[in-house]
C-alpha cells in the first residue's frame, strides 16, 4: 500500500522557493533544503527530483505568482502611459527598496547565476522577459493609438529599453547601497516616453 505524504508538497514548493530566493542556487545545499522545509532527503527527492529540479519549479512558481499582477496593472482600461510609468517606478522603489536589496528578483538573480551555463534556467528567464516584453510592448501600442506616446516612437525599442531597464534596476538595486541611483535612472528612462 502506498504511503501518503505527510506534507504539503505545495507549501514545501513555496519554502524552497524563498530558501533558494534568499541563498541562490549553488548556496544552497540539500542539507538546507532538509532543515527549511522540515522533510526528509527521501521525500524530497520522490515528491520534486534533484536539487536542480526542485530549483526549476520553484522558478516556475515565481513566474507564475508575479505575471498576474503585471498584466493587471498594464492592461487596464483607460491611458497605458501613466501604467507604464508606475510599473517602471515600482521596480525602482522594489529595488531601491532594503528587503528588495538582501534578495533581489528571483528571475534577475537566476539570469546573473545559473542562465549563462544552464539552458533549463535560461530558457525560463527569456521566457519570463519575453512575457515582461510584450506586456510593455502592447501597453505602449495602445498608448500609441490613443494619442499618448507620439507617432515617431518605435513600442518594441522602448519596450526592450524598459525590459532592459527594470532588470538593470533590480541587479544595480541589489548591489549598491544607494537608493536615488535606481530612483533617478528610472525617472531619466522615462522621459523617453513624453
Amino acid at each position: 500500500m502506498a504511503r501518503t505524504k505527510e506534507f504539503d508538497p505545495d507549501a514545501a514548493l513555496q519554502a524552497a522557493l524563498e530558501l533558494f530566493w534568499r541563498r541562490g542556487y549553488e548556496a544552497t545545499t540539500m542539507a538546507n533544503l532538509v532543515d527549511h522545509l522540515g522533510i526528509g532527503r527521501a521525500s524530497i527527492y520522490a515528491t520534486f527530483g534533484n536539487k536542480h529540479a526542485l530549483y526549476l519549479k520553484a522558478l516556475d512558481r515565481y513566474a507564475e505568482t508575479g505575471n498576474p499582477r503585471l498584466l493587471g496593472e498594464l492592461s487596464r482600461p483607460g491611458p497605458a502611459l501613466p501604467a507604464v510609468r508606475a510599473v517602471v517606478r515600482r521596480f525602482a522603489a522594489e529595488a531601491a527598496s532594503e528587503e528588495e536589496r538582501l534578495t533581489g528578483c528571483f528571475v534577475t538573480n537566476t539570469a546573473a547565476e545559473l542562465a549563462p551555463h544552464d539552458d533549463s534556467a535560461a530558457r525560463r528567464v527569456e521566457v519570463s522577459w519575453e512575457h515582461l516584453e510584450t506586456l510593455l510592448h502592447s501597453a505602449l501600442v495602445r498608448a500609441q493609438a490613443q494619442g499618448e506616446l507620439a507617432d515617431d516612437r518605435d513600442p518594441r525599442s522602448l519596450a526592450r529599453m524598459l525590459l532592459v531597464l527594470t532588470q538593470g534596476l533590480r541587479v544595480v538595486g541589489k548591489a549598491s547601497s544607494d537608493p536615488a541611483r535606481v530612483r533617478d535612472a528610472a525617472e531619466e528612462a522615462l522621459t523617453l516616453l513624453d
